[in-house]
């Protein structure tokens, strides 16, 4: 297998991938089926994704854990719109990337959010979101694929008791159910949930789904993948992309501070994904003068559009009190209530749930929107009033307690059941920068300049202030609830009607809906400033649009001025997309490499 942790000497190389993620694996591998004459080497920062805690979908929450290797926590700026919290945003830090480490949520935008110019439109995407999956579910329609390396399946378990009950309720507040939320033209709806997930309860990563059965196989010998390794910077001649710079990265080798270079016969691509790519071009000496000067970057390319227009989905997250047996949920597992060995030898399917089993993309009502004041209305007629099919807030029902575990009564075991709720469209940007040449290690301390903006723009408050009165109706009528987990919410005085409390049953079937005071609407900003924060969902970062308006790569995804330097991964997008992003970024893969076999010659 051609997976090394130190390369083999005097490795010749047509292609170079910086960055093994959700995209990178996808591109290596459609290039090496392409031409197996061709040599690539993929050189990772992370390691090995061959981790149980990775192939394991009930095991996902390991990755999300500060103590992780599997992820890359990027250190935010101190933000005025959040209290003055300074945002942590995490990425993939390991083989495949974010395919190897989310919540496998299927997703797909809707129809004008992929938009994105010539040889770019919906139409033209659509083949290549068929071309990655096969889809475990009906079809009418033809939107979906049957087969492609990464299966789309309800996995071996759902919670069937939280999520029925979800889907009654939802209906109930105004969101009725409608089978397939991820065809590009239906919204306003709760769907049963499909995950990236397989039948058998497999997670689906690039890595194991692309990669690893071409570096297994004897007909792809010149196939390559560096792990543990971290590029630092591009190399060039002039204008023209030459190799990459890297070095072992310290997390795994401490004692090794050697920087190795490689050369590309013919072409560099990049793919470190939305936070890492900037930075990686930056650091090379592509981006905006003045901050590359005062990084002590020597210029090779003019370029400020690189790392400006930083988006992410913007999270807040709603625990809850359940009467909901072990069966109907993840929290036995997550608390150390069962033995894994246990449910490993029994092959229990439980193993393979991401405990997310209904999704949502929902708008609110004119007489909401009304109530959320003038510059909300002018906004919502603008971009969302002329596109029914354009939705304010996602969401899902999560089988779990998601939250901190430090605040779970010690003495009283017990179910919860949560909703994760997220922007569609923020209005919210940003921008990560580097702020000196070293090429730090570790982004979670230096050497970066990242303000995700996260609330930044008013819209995205009130966004979310009508969607916590949302969904806390929708979980109110769920006959498993028993109150609001008090300290996941907001806290509203004894006095308000607001107020969250642990109950003994469930909710009156006809209790009215909650009323909520000025001074209560005071109370939820002030949570959501000093709650809210990513939902891993970072893109937009080197986007692909024209230079003079911000952009950094063309149509091809070359990168403006620079000859054999392409970028492939979620920081080309042009503008949001109403969807978890996984599924975006493998059709950018897709895409990519299926311009790269073009332009390289590879298929007559």
């Amino acid at each position: 297998m051609g997976l090394y942790t130190e390369l083999p000497d005097n490795l010749n190389v047509d292609v170079l991938i910086a960055g093994g993620g959700t995209a990178g694996c996808i591109v290596a591998a459609r290039l090496a089926e392409a031409d197996p004459r061709l040599s690539i080497l993929v050189i990772e920062g992370g390691r090995n994704n061959n981790l149980p805690t990775i192939e394991t979908a009930a095991f996902f929450i390991a990755n999300l854990s500060p103590e992780t290797k599997t992820a890359i926590f990027y250190q935010g700026n101190a933000s005025e719109h959040l209290g003055g919290k300074a945002p942590v945003v995490p990425s993939g830090g390991v083989l495949g990337g974010g395919s190897s480490v989310n919540m496998m949520m299927y997703s797909r935008g809707m129809r004008p959010d992929y938009e994105w110019g010539p040889g770019w439109a919906h139409g033209d995407l659509l083949p290549y979101f068929k071309k990655l999956e096969t889809y475990h579910g009906a079809d009418p329609t033809g939107r979906h694929g049957t087969d492609g390396p990464i299966h789309v399946s309800d996995g071996p378990f759902r919670g069937t008791r939280p999520e029925q009950e979800f889907i009654e309720a939802a209906a109930k507040v105004g969101y009725p159910e409608v089978d397939d939320l991820q065809r590009f033209d239906v919204s306003n709806a709760v769907q049963r949930a499909k995950k990236l997930v397989s039948p058998e309860g497999k997670r689906q990563d690039t890595a194991t789904r692309y990669l690893k059965p071409l570096l297994a196989d004897d007909k792809h010998l010149n196939l390559h993948v560096l792990v543990e390794h971290q590029v630092t910077r591009v190399l060039f001649d002039g204008t023209k992309a030459v190799g990459l710079e890297y070095k072992p990265n310290p997390d795994f080798r401490p004692e090794e501070p050697t920087i190795r270079s490689i050369k590309a016969n013919r072409t560099v691509i990049a793919s470190c994904g939305a936070l890492g790519t900037p930075l990686l071009l930056e650091r090379s000496g592509v981006g905006n003068p003045s901050i590359l000067s005062r990084a002590n970057i020597p210029v090779v390319i003019d370029l400020p559009g690189v790392g400006e227009s930083y988006q992410d989905h913007i999270l807040a997250i709603y625990s809850y009190h359940s009467s909901l047996s072990p069966s109907d949920s993840l929290d036995a597992l997550a608390q150390g209530r069962v033995n894994p060995a246990d449910l490993f030898a029994r092959n229990d399917p439980i193993l393979g749930w991401n405990a997310q089993d209904v999704a949502c993309k929902i708008r609110p009502t004119d007489a909401d929107i009304a109530k959320l004041g003038p510059d909300f209305q002018a906004l919502w007629d603008q971009d969302f009033k002329p596109h029914p099919e354009r939705f304010l807030m996602l969401a899902s029902l999560v089988g779990a307690f998601p939250s901190d575990p430090s605040l779970l009564p010690k003495d009283k075991p017990a179910q919860y059941f949560a909703v994760s709720a997220f922007t569609g469209y923020p209005y919210s940007r940003g921008h990560i920068h580097v702020s000196s040449s070293s090429g730090a290690t570790n982004p979670l301390i230096s050497d970066i300049d990242f303000d995700p903006s996260f609330l930044s723009h008013r819209f995205d408050v009130l966004s979310h202030m009508w969607m916590y009165k949302t969904q806390r109706e929708i979980a109110r009528r769920m006959p498993c609830f028993r109150g609001e987990f008090a300290a996941c919410h907001p806290p509203f005085p004894p006095e308000s009607d607001a107020f969250c409390q642990e109950l003994d049953g469930p909710l009156a079937a006809d209790a009215p809906e909650i009323v909520y005071t000025e001074e209560d609407d005071v109370i939820l900003e002030k949570w959501l400033r000093e709650n809210a924060g990513t939902t891993w969902h970072s893109l937009g970062t080197c986007a692909m649009k024209a230079r003079e308006e911000g952009g950094v790569v063309d149509a091809n995804l070359g990168v403006y001025g620079i000859e054999g330097l392409k970028v492939v991964d979620l920081s080309i997008v042009p503008k949001n997309v109403g969807a978890n992003t996984a599924a975006t970024a493998m059709m950018i893969g897709e895409k990519g490499a299926e311009l790269l076999i073009q332009e390289l010659g590879l298929r007559k």
